[in-house]
């Protein structure tokens, strides 16, 4: 029996903090607005993360079946690459977390909205079902999106537009045209993340016909593309008046001066992308 620690490795916690960062700045754009449940934040929060590692899994297991993750070079080899997991074992933590997804969203879904029967709630429940297919299928399937290119659309939207949109909804129960904006404008790092992974790992998907959209750009425009995100991101934080997100940019800088001129080593860049990205939601309420 492997020991908790390889199924710790597997659930990629490091990439927790990633997933909160939409629901923290919808929740927080709605605290500022006077509407604060906080029953509501910790069932949006504890949804959020059983979804990211659904998709940890998922990815893992889809990547598995394909044989891109054969060739570990330049990154952390996980439970089943590593073999310390079987296939059986990563199936049956991805049908733990589908239970644990649905559970808590209907819980969060119940919560925030009275119920389950009215015409919110039925969109919200829509929205949860779609979400954890979009979790489960972005590697694993015969018609995985990722393997298209559309992986960056599926992070934005999910992690960026409908994390905080949502997330100022349920709190709010009305829409948002600066929390639409946000969303997006927090998505962007988020897509960052997962066009760094691309990056690094440009050659072994071409080898697997894994064309992300890194792989499409190439190297430069791979970069190009990166650098891009961030600027955007900040560009319209502040163009929205919250300016003291500005503080990340010394640190985004230097994030970028290293993406630009090493070609090695870039999953080191992945923990401080990702926690600059929850302190940028996080500043923005500031």
């Amino acid at each position: 029996m492997a020991k908790i620690g390889v199924y710790l490795k597997s659930l990629r916690l490091r990439t927790l903090p990633l997933s909160m960062s939409g629901i923290v700045l919808g929740s927080g754009l709605a605290a500022k607005e006077g509407n604060m449940s906080w029953p509501v934040f910790a069932l949006a929060i504890g949804t959020t993360l059983s979804l990211q590692i659904l998709s940890n899994l998922s990815n893992e297991l889809g990547d598995a079946q394909k044989g891109t993750d054969a060739d570990q070079a330049g990154r952390e080899a996980y439970g089943l690459q590593s073999g310390q997991l079987t296939m059986s074992a990563i199936r049956h933590m991805i049908g733990l977390f589908i239970a644990l997804s649905v559970v808590l969203g209907t819980a969060l879904v119940w919560t925030a909205c009275g119920g389950l029967w009215s015409i919110e709630a039925g969109v919200f429940l829509l929205l949860g079902l779609l979400a954890i297919i979009g979790a489960m299928t972005y590697t694993l399937g015969r018609h995985s999106y990722g393997y298209m290119g559309l992986g960056d659309l599926g992070v934005f939207l999910f992690f960026g537009l409908l994390s905080t949109i949502g997330g100022y909804y349920l709190q709010t129960h009305h829409l948002s045209a600066e929390a639409a904006w946000l969303g997006a404008a927090i998505g962007l790092p988020c897509v960052g993340v997962l066009n760094l992974n691309n990056i690094r790992d440009m050659q072994n998907d071409i080898r697997h016909g894994k064309r992300t959209l890194a792989s499409r750009l190439g190297q430069t425009g791979g970069r190009l593309y990166h650098t891009l995100l961030l600027a955007v991101c900040l560009l319209i934080f502040a163009a929205f008046g919250h300016y003291w997100t500005l503080c990340v940019t010394p640190i985004w800088a230097w994030h970028l001066w290293y993406v630009w001129t090493h070609d090695e080593k870039l999953d080191r860049q992945m923990p401080i992308l990702m926690m600059t990205t929850l302190g940028v939601a996080i500043i923005s309420l500031v």
